[in-house]
């Protein structure tokens, strides 16, 4: 069974990916992220570093905490 605040995290990594037009493949490529790596973020299959979600908040150019809201973002 998946960890729920993963699949939290996937989810709303994939909607500000989406809410900024990006593929997956081309957000994968800006995070330095492999793409098959980035899908297994999306759907809550990975607990990933530190280091990654620095990686993915700087290729979505939000702040580290928008990646943790529960609702949407501004």
């Amino acid at each position: 069974m998946r960890d729920q605040r993963l699949v939290e995290f996937g989810n709303r990594v994939r909607k500000i990916r989406k809410d900024r037009g990006l593929s997956q493949e081309a957000f994968a490529a800006l995070a330095d992220i492999d793409r098959s790596y980035m899908g297994h973020i999306e759907r809550g299959e990975k607990n990933i570093t530190l280091t990654k979600i620095y990686q993915i908040s700087g290729a979505l150019s939000v702040d580290v905490t928008e990646l943790f809201q529960k609702n949407d973002p501004s």
